[in-house]
């Protein structure tokens, strides 16, 4: 079964929204109390999984009608997004080791989708 341009187009579209849970998810958290209270009234951790929901709504949708092998491994491309997010949003620091391991997966996903030929 040859995977679908749609269905590999889908699993990047919801690797970059699931990029945006995990910013949500780190907001909230850096804003949590230990507190229920807290915890209902902080709205980035709601917002942080409703996005997740939909990211796994749209991987779904993809995995459907395309090989699991070529599109799963391509769900990982959300490291790079976030990898940005964190810089611009948190102003984490950008290191060598974590451009390696963009490289790293950005070569596995390549590699991956050849055999998809």
């Amino acid at each position: 079964m040859k995977t679908p341009f749609s269905s590999i187009l889908l699993v990047l579209l919801a690797s970059f929204v699931g990029s945006f849970g995990s910013v949500f998810m780190k907001a909230g958290a850096d804003r949590l109390e230990r507190s229920i209270r807290g915890v209902l009234t902080n709205w980035r951790l709601p917002v942080g999984v409703a996005i997740y929901l939909v990211s796994f709504a749209m991987y779904t949708a993809a995995v459907k009608s395309g090989e699991l092998t070529i599109l799963y491994p391509m769900v990982s491309l959300g490291y790079l997004w976030t990898l940005i997010w964190s810089r611009l949003i948190f102003n984490e620091p950008l290191t060598r080791n974590k451009f390696i391991g963009i490289g790293m997966i950005l070569l596995g996903v390549v590699v991956l989708n050849l055999g998809n030929r």
